[in-house]
């Protein structure tokens, strides 16, 4: 039995009122939702874009929700104030008729057991219907779907750029494939896809992205299930030419899940005829480490010298042999404020204190990664922010205070020049928001 519309709406209220209640993320919480199992490839479509597109405008919709209720309502019916968010993201943002999408979002009041609540959600969503007309539109009102803290950290960090970074937050991303390049050529893909009748063109900063028209299941995409393509941003895409690693080299994915560049840095040293020594790809949490697992198995790449190991990088002296890595990948956990338009719940979820406590943690992975690098050997640092005291500010204050660490330039067109490394900022049609710093340990 499939899942009615108005079920639709009531599970995505809900699944919203328990990310307002920080009890996870879009990512975690709509695979769990209940009667989600039901829901057939429209109506789960739906449901995602329900929730994302509510996490994406949520700020200005509270702002506007504010505005035609006389008083909050009690902390027990977030639901319902959940409800009324999708209500009017449908209202606004989606091509639905305007009398169905009222009429089954007031009739998911009865799913969330709230009968009570129908003629509020009837009354607040026709108001804002007769109201959308004379709201405001334009590059103010994308300002005002972030929260205050992070629009000014992004306009004092990025003057020139804000207005972009703040826009592209707010697109739908683009589907973006990894080609195996060890297995296929990227022309030859294209062509496959072009067969297949799947348009889609080439990326211009990494020689293994291509771009499709239109996101497409993976199940229907050629040579997936064979290993001849992943799903990866075209930013990450770059870090294997920048870490550089050679066959025979011990190499350390420090923070690994799910995988994308592990893998991939695996498949360049395929292409040139050869495998690492070691490569150990570490993640705190045990269950992501199967789905690098799923990838390296999918992709052919699960050889000998690949260990996968459940551990917290930041503290060597429990999982470290004491043998030195030639090549370290530190992709760093950060803000994530360069994916938002990938996790818009993010714009939710993340405060500004957080950020202090990820520069704490940035430079920590830093310090003690540091002394796991061998003489002579590189590290690369990532991350998906655009916030500088993650970034380029983290690494001018390592290197001052790290006599033998070394800045190795980027010698690259895309991206802006920084203090230290190079960022890219996000962009609509291209790649998402990525710093990268490649740094040497000198010898002696």
């Amino acid at each position: 039995m499939l899942m009615k519309p108005a079920k639709v709406r009531a599970t995505a209220a809900q699944i919203l009122a328990r990310l307002i209640r920080q009890q996870g993320s879009l990512a975690s919480l709509l695979p769990r939702a209940s009667d989600v199992a039901e829901a057939d490839q429209n109506q789960m479509a739906l449901l995602r874009e329900l929730c994302f597109g509510t996490c994406r405008w949520y700020h200005k919709l509270e702002r506007d929700l504010a505005t035609m209720l006389d008083k909050p309502l009690k902390n027990k019916d977030i639901d319902i104030h959940c409800l009324l968010l999708v209500g009017m993201y449908q209202l606004e943002h989606m091509r639905l008729a305007d009398h169905a999408a009222v009429n089954e979002t007031v009739n998911a009041t009865a799913l969330l057991k709230k009968g009570w609540a129908k003629s509020l959600v009837n009354g607040v969503l026709r108001q804002y219907q007769r109201q959308l007309a004379s709201r405001e539109t334009g590059a103010d009102v994308v300002a005002l779907t972030y929260t205050d803290w992070m629009v000014d950290s992004i306009q004092t960090d990025w003057p020139q750029h804000a207005s972009q970074i703040l826009a592209a937050g707010n697109q739908h991303p683009p589907m973006t494939l990894r080609v195996n390049l060890s297995r296929v050529s990227r022309a030859a893909y294209l062509d496959e896809l072009a067969a297949a009748g799947i348009t889609a063109h080439a990326g211009s900063l990494a020689d293994s992205a291509v771009y499709l028209e239109q996101a497409r299941a993976v199940t229907v995409l050629p040579g997936f299930s064979d290993g001849l393509i992943s799903v990866q941003d075209e930013a990450s895409q770059l870090i294997p030419g920048l870490l550089l690693a050679d066959a025979g080299q011990r190499i350390l994915d420090a923070c690994a899940a799910p995988g994308g560049k592990t893998c991939h840095v695996l498949e360049t040293l395929a292409q040139a005829g050869g495998e690492p020594q070691i490569l150990l790809a570490l993640d705190i949490e045990a269950r992501r480490l199967e789905r690098i697992e799923e990838n390296l198995q999918r992709l052919l790449l699960a050889g000998p010298g690949t260990r996968l190991l459940a551990a917290d990088s930041s503290e060597p002296d429990n999982w470290w042999d004491g043998v030195p890595f030639d090549r370290i990948l530190l992709d760093a956990p950060c803000s994530a404020t360069g994916i938002i338009r990938r996790q818009p719940d993010i714009k939710v979820l993340r405060k500004a204190e957080d950020v202090a406590r990820l520069v704490i943690l940035q430079h920590k992975l830093l310090t003690n990664l540091w002394s796991c690098l061998a003489p002579g050997g590189s590290m690369v640092y990532s991350t998906c922010s655009v916030l500088r005291a993650e970034n380029d500010r983290q690494i001018v204050q390592f290197l001052s205070a790290t006599p033998d660490a070394e800045e190795i330039p980027i010698s690259a067109e895309w991206g802006v020049s920084a203090d230290a490394g190079r960022q890219l900022l996000p962009s609509e049609h291209g790649p998402d928001g990525f710093y990268f710093a490649v740094l040497r340990k000198n010898a002696g």
